[in-house]
């Protein structure tokens, strides 16, 4: 990846328009805390299969149907709590190179 583009997030729920949107704020607050650039976009599982994101986001039983869609999947419980989301971007993102 270059690194003058920011990284590609999607966050994932059943419609694409809910609990993704919340996770979208949530997780443009985790990337903001890491300092990485990311463009973090809201969508619904069925259009997440005809992208091709850095790095997926959303519930275990959304990303479990995704797990090759993406370099990095992370299923994550809870879509407000900002910690655990930093914390898995903090051990996945260097296998990448991306922090």
């Amino acid at each position: 990846m270059s690194s003058d583009r920011p990284l590609h997030v999607l966050t994932v729920c059943g419609v694409g328009m809910g609990s993704s949107l919340i996770l979208k704020m949530t997780a443009e607050d985790a990337f903001r805390e890491l300092g990485v650039a990311a463009r973090v976009e809201n969508t619904d599982i069925s259009s997440a299969r005809g992208m091709t994101p850095d790095i997926v986001i959303g519930q275990g039983m959304h990303t479990s149907e995704l797990g090759d869609l993406a370099p990095v999947v992370l299923a994550v419980d809870n879509f407000l709590d900002k910690e655990p989301i930093v914390a898995a971007l903090r051990e996945r993102l260097p296998e990448h190179g991306w922090l």
